[in-house]
């Protein structure tokens, strides 16, 4: 029985300000990279186009 006690209030899992700071650097990181983000996609959109053409 102290075993599932134990168990219940264990405090090893990722809190919701972890998640939360992981969420705010991914959007930094998006928004200081974004135009470089666009281009990519759209030279990947691009390759997958000329590609689906030849097929």
């Amino acid at each position: 029985m102290r075993g599932i006690k134990e168990f219940l209030w264990e405090e090893d899992g990722i809190g919701v300000v972890e998640i939360i700071l992981i969420l705010v650097v991914l959007i930094g990181l998006v928004i200081i990279f974004k135009d470089k983000l666009t281009t990519l996609v759209d030279n990947i959109f691009s390759t997958i186009d000329t590609q689906w053409k030849k097929i």
